[in-house]
């Protein structure tokens, strides 16, 4: 209880520079809440020489943009190939095929949805995958993420 500290936007604003300044190395920074100070704590943090893999944040809810192109998933395991439409998520697709997958969020924040990209590329559109992990291309959240290729194969 004495390292906690409550600062409040109305009556005293929280000096970010200050707080994340001069801490021990290879410190993290965990951050939650809304949007607009979680960026400000990231964007202070790695200007001020953290690394992006020393910043966590855990988002409450995150907006899901579902646009773009149709593209044809196949869930290599069931068997089952489906078009996703624009619009349309690869959960709500594969539901309509009748293969139903784990969701909670559908908000692409909670990883439940977590699946391993056998082919393809994925349109990471996700808040919790880390840029790495995105990079590699391998996993895909399926309640939010698309397809930059015409076809994913997944592992469902």
């Amino acid at each position: 209880a004495d390292r906690v500290h409550l600062h409040f936007s109305d009556t005293q604003r929280l000096n970010l520079a200050a707080v994340l300044r001069d801490v021990p190395a290879n410190t993290h920074v965990y951050t939650c809440g809304p949007t607009r100070l979680m960026d400000a704590v990231t964007d202070v943090a790695l200007g001020q020489g953290y690394r992006p893999e020393q910043v966590h944040q855990e988002c409450f809810s995150a907006e899901v943009d579902t646009g773009g192109a149709a593209f044809e998933v196949f869930a290599a395991t069931s068997g089952i190939t489906v078009q996703v439409l624009q619009n349309q998520s690869i959960v709500e697709a594969l539901a309509l095929a009748g293969l139903k997958v784990c969701v909670s969020c559908k908000q692409g924040i909670c990883g439940s949805c977590l699946t391993d990209v056998l082919e393809g590329e994925p349109d990471h559109r996700d808040h919790y995958l880390t840029d790495e992990e995105k990079a590699d291309g391998d996993q895909i959240l399926l309640c939010c993420s698309r397809a930059k290729s015409a076809r994913l194969v997944i592992d469902l």
